[in-house]
């Protein structure tokens, strides 16, 4: 069963671009809770999806390992 914070947390990933959608419907699959990805999501989808297609290394240092881990998937 789904903690609330899994939940709210996958409600946060729905986003308005579907390539990031799928990028993180896959990493929540791997990991339902992830602390700094939830800090990581308050960045707009255009900037998000830069950084994590790898177009963009235009973020803070200590978003690092949600960014390598999000790159993996």
């Amino acid at each position: 069963m789904e903690s609330l914070e899994e939940k709210r947390l996958k409600w946060k990933c729905r986003r308005g671009l579907l390539e990031l959608d799928l990028v993180l419907t896959k990493y929540l699959e791997k990991t339902p809770y992830d602390a700094e990805l939830v800090e990581f999501l308050d960045l707009q989808d255009n900037d998000l999806w830069d950084i994590v297609s790898g177009r963009s290394d235009r973020f803070e240092d200590r978003f690092g390992g949600i960014v390598a881990r999000l790159r993996a998937v």
